[in-house]
């Protein structure tokens, strides 16, 4: 948490700089300290301490939306999700694995009603989807996904992982690899097995990372 809160202080300092030698904006670049007062760097490389003015306003508002965006693609943090996603047809399966961010791993279940582990492959994702919400968890019904000829009823329950649209992992039959009885915490070794979820403890420094980002742009109010 100190390395975050060490990038965010560096990151505005570095942006505020680089504004004021800039000619993009007309008033001298600044960062709230306290909610009332102002650290200014000026162009001539002193700093001082000053209350919020109004003509300060605009300046603030628009530099919050450019530094704020910027920083979080910094860090990578990604978009997070709820759930996992119900996919009604092959365009959907396209979609989700094409354009979803660069730094979101995408599980795609492949399955089929009636086929024997596809519904409690199901409930097992719907679990990691609360463990992952950084992971995107996706299953979508073999016959719906235009492909049924490649995923047969032999192969189901199948699992694709990807990330920026790259294939990392392709289990056919995946079940084969777990108990005749399995739960979320045997599915969650399986894929970690190969590497292919984040590791939690990244993910909670990413998630206090995020909530200290956002406690910074409460306090920069316009």
């Amino acid at each position: 948490m100190i390395l975050v809160a060490t990038f965010i202080r560096s990151f505005f300092k570095k942006k505020l700089q680089g504004l004021i030698a800039s000619t993009q904006v007309s008033c001298r670049s600044v960062i709230l300290l306290d909610g009332i007062n102002l650290i200014k760097y000026h162009r001539s490389g002193s700093v001082t301490y000053e209350l919020l003015k109004e003509e300060d306003e605009g300046c603030l508002k628009n530099y919050r939306k450019r530094c704020m965006q910027e920083m979080h693609d910094k860090l990578s943090f990604g978009p997070k999700f709820e759930g996992v996603y119900d996919l009604d047809s092959g365009e959907a399966f396209l979609e989700v694995i094409e354009k979803e961010h660069h730094s979101t791993v995408v599980v795609v279940h492949i399955y089929k009603n009636g086929i024997k582990g596809c519904e409690a492959l199901n409930s097992c994702l719907d679990c990691l989807a609360t463990e992952y919400p950084t992971v995107k968890f996706c299953r979508i019904d073999a016959v719906a996904s235009g492909a049924a000829e490649r995923f047969s009823d032999e192969y189901l329950p199948t699992l694709l992982v990807y990330k920026a649209g790259e294939l990392l992992g392709n289990f056919l039959a995946c079940t084969q690899h777990l108990n005749e009885e399995f739960f979320a915490t045997d599915v969650e070794a399986f894929l970690n097995s190969y590497g292919l979820l984040p590791e939690k403890e990244l993910l909670s420094v990413a998630n206090r990372g995020s909530c200290f980002i956002c406690h910074i742009v409460n306090e920069i109010k316009i």
